[in-house]
């Protein structure tokens, strides 16, 4: 892990006090006097889902970020970068104070950080911004990391594995597919988000165990009220939910 870097990584964005507290301390100064940049990038890789990401940045989604009073906002769409000059958007993101990038399909993100030159942006510019993760946007920081798929998306990218999978619901198991991924290596941890949450059941904690035993890293699952931030190294958990770590070798 990067012991130089400032990162917030949530389930479901900044959604009580106890997180926002975390952000604050992370950026050094109030939100209404922080810059931001928003990057919608990994939710394109689902059908029809770019309304989702406007839904963000509009303020209207069901996860707070976009909408927390910065003093300016920002986007940025990876896709795009590989084909745009550099100085026109590098020092965009070396002057801003935090980095928010959204969920949606994290094997997707990963990809796109790495092409796009900001996995390699994000690493020389050390403790000089906060990145905010919410949902794939904090998994894709692993150094390696898995996603469970009932669907495949339009946009998949470069995995190191995939294999079949199943999960249990109320009303039977359902069958999906696991794949590991390579993140951009920001954390030496690997994150699970959405505990519990009746939306997503294949993150149940007994879904989430069998999940994380797939992955070969230490595996944070965390619900929509928990965060793990890290600064000058050191993890710390931010909840007002619940969370489980499962080491590698369990």
């Amino acid at each position: 892990m990067r012991a130089d870097m400032k990162l917030l990584l949530t389930s479901g964005g900044i959604t009580n006090p106890s997180i926002h507290d975390a952000l604050v301390e992370l950026l050094g100064k109030p939100i209404a006097e922080s810059n931001a940049i928003f990057i919608p990038t990994a939710m394109y890789s689902y059908p029809r889902h770019a309304a989702m990401a406007w839904r963000a940045f509009g303020g209207k989604a069901r996860s707070p970020l976009c909408e927390l009073g910065w003093k300016s906002l920002e986007v940025l769409e990876l896709t795009a970068l590989p084909t745009i000059d550099q100085k026109d958007w590098v020092p965009m993101v070396e002057e801003t104070d935090a980095l928010l990038v959204w969920g949606g399909d994290p094997v997707y993100l990963a990809y796109w950080m790495r092409q796009s030159g900001l996995a390699k942006l994000l690493v020389s510019l050390r403790n000089r911004l906060v990145y905010v993760g919410v949902s794939a946007g904090s998994m894709a920081t692993s150094s390696i990391f898995g996603e469970n798929y009932t669907g495949t998306p339009s946009g998949h990218h470069d995995p190191l594995a995939s294999e079949a999978f199943s999960f249990t619901t109320v009303e039977g198991e359902v069958a999906s597919r696991l794949v590991t991924a390579r993140g951009v290596g920001l954390v030496d941890f690997a994150l699970i988000p959405h505990l519990d949450n009746e939306n997503h059941p294949d993150a149940s904690l007994p879904n989430a165990e069998k999940w994380a035993a797939k992955i070969p890293a230490p595996v944070y699952a965390i619900d929509d009220q928990t965060a793990i931030a890290v600064m000058d190294g050191e993890i710390h958990v931010v909840s007002e939910g619940h969370w489980r770590l499962f080491s590698a070798d369990a």
